[in-house]
């Protein structure tokens, strides 16, 4: 599956890190709100603390 921004949020994404988007894309995730994109941030984050 790849990953898809819904238009509604591709300028938020875009304000991003290119390193931060990257590492987003790689999950495989759909972000159709502003809520899949904290929930897939945090747990990118909670990746980096085990």
């Amino acid at each position: 599956m790849a990953s898809y921004v819904a238009p509604a949020l591709r300028e938020k994404f875009e304000s991003l890190s290119t390193e931060l988007k990257d590492c987003i894309l790689e999950h495989n995730v759909r972000l159709n709100t502003l809520q899949d994109l904290i929930q897939v941030l945090e747990k990118i984050v909670a990746e980096g603390e085990e």
